[in-house]
């Protein structure tokens, strides 16, 4: 029997009467996580890109607070990963910037030696994270191509790599073998993988071509094998489908594990230490492939979904306005999951020092956020005291198999009741608008 899981009507209530009374609005549609990161050498420290920003934790999850975008400074070019650096510098490629923090999170800049062309990929070193590669995919540069930084993105050197008409979409060093690169590009007649077997010093060109596909588009690398320098995966597009394509001979051939394409957006996938279970996050749905058979859905996430493994741990985000969590984690490879984080459970404005962009820009615009995703205003009693959060935190406490997260308020009966004119059923619109998107998802048996 088919069943569908939807999140409760008090709940979307909740956000449609914020909307329509304050003009709220979430920066990319609905609250949602879209990333997560784990600090190198610190498995305690999270940092979870939004649609509102990022929100971080300190604590195994025990305590989250949030940074605004506005803070972060990256406008309408949103990251899709984060590198956390065990010295506690944070990188990430927007789309059109390198932006960095030195300072755990509390100020952000744009690295000035892209400033004529748009970062479009960072990739670290798998043991040395004072390596790093980026790539450039401007369409009015002069050139693009590829960039190493030694000194954990502090200066950049340009890479033999430089191509003009040709736009890089991704960068990945090996995790086998750290002297072997990929990178992924776009001309306008020719999708093209460039390997490096000398960590970037000579390159060999592999156009792409699949004869099977009508049309294809948007080739882009995935991820590689942790167990095989010649193991990468990729994604390309045909049709309005999504084909996970693998290659066992360094790029040279791709099959692909879904021979229909899926049919949804995809946002990243990662792999077990072995290689021989693949995840993909997409909007909508979380795929699960064992021992090289095709993807198949999984139950959980669902409504929003991203990936991220780190030793026996996967970790993946939800979307709150499906079922009850915005991140967990899984120790069976998907199957189950705890929950780590839902958005109730932000407790205000990332603690930074007095000066700094964090501390400056978002405590004012904490209450109007805290109304949206129906977090305590002041959970604390004190709305920007006690010690920083940035920096390196003593040794946190076990969190536990996952957090215990009492219910949120519910709202009360009147809390739409007082509004006037149109300003509800224009909200409830979007908010239905957006569930028939997102928000219904059919929940099968899983495998």
């Amino acid at each position: 029997m088919k069943t569908y899981r939807i999140a409760p009507f008090w709940r979307l209530f909740s956000v449609a009467c914020v909307l329509a009374a304050s003009g709220v609005r979430a920066h990319a549609g609905l609250p949602e996580t879209s990333n997560v990161t784990l600090r190198r050498g610190h498995p305690e420290d999270f940092f979870v890109g939004t649609t509102f920003g990022a929100v971080v934790s300190r604590d195994s999850g025990q305590t989250w607070r949030w940074v605004c975008p506005e803070a972060m400074g990256y406008g309408g070019w949103k990251p899709d990963s984060f590198v956390w650096r065990e010295s506690g510098e944070l990188l990430a490629a927007t789309g059109n910037a390198l932006l960095r923090s030195g300072d755990g999170a509390c100020t952000w800049s744009t690295h000035p030696y892209f400033k004529d062309t748009w970062v479009t990929a960072l990739a670290v070193h798998p043991t040395d994270d004072r390596v790093f590669y980026a790539a450039t995919g401007r369409s009015t540069a002069p050139s693009n191509g590829l960039y190493r930084s030694d000194d954990g993105g502090e200066t950049w050197r340009a890479l033999p790599l430089q191509r003009q008409n040709t736009l890089f979409s991704a960068v990945r060093v090996s995790t086998a073998d750290p002297r072997r690169i990929y990178a992924s590009a776009q001309e306008p007649t020719r999708m093209l993988l460039f390997r490096s077997d000398d960590a970037g010093e000579t390159w060999e060109e592999l156009p792409q071509t699949f004869p099977t596909l009508v049309r294809p588009y948007d080739f882009v690398l995935a991820t590689t094998s942790p167990v095989s320098a010649e193991g990468v995966w990729a994604r390309v597009s045909a049709q309005g489908f999504t084909y996970i394509l693998r290659s066992d001979d360094g790029g040279r051939t791709f099959v692909s594990l879904n021979e229909g394409g899926l049919n949804d957006a995809f946002v990243n996938m990662d792999l077990s230490a072995d290689g021989g279970t693949a995840w993909v996050g997409t909007y909508n749905t979380f795929f699960r492939s064992q021992a090289g058979a095709p993807f198949v859905p999984l139950s959980l996430p669902s409504g929003n979904a991203c990936v991220l493994r780190r030793g026996e741990v996967l970790y993946g985000c939800g979307s709150p306005w499906v079922h009850d969590w915005s991140l967990a984690r899984s120790l069976d490879e998907g199957t189950t999951w705890e929950p780590i984080y839902s958005l109730e459970q932000t407790r205000g404005a990332y603690r930074c020092p007095a000066g700094t962009p964090v501390h400056e820009l978002c405590p004012s615009r904490w209450p109007q956020l805290a109304q949206l995703i129906l977090a305590p205003l002041d959970p604390d009693g004190e709305m920007d005291a006690g010690t920083p959060d940035a920096g390196t935190p003593p040794p946190a406490p076990d969190a536990g198999p996952g957090v215990d997260e009492p219910p949120p308020s519910k709202p009360s009966s009147s809390g739409c009741g007082a509004m006037s004119g149109n300003a509800v059923p224009a909200a409830l619109l979007l908010l239905t608008l957006s569930l028939l998107r997102r928000g219904r998802r059919r929940v099968d048996p899983q495998p």
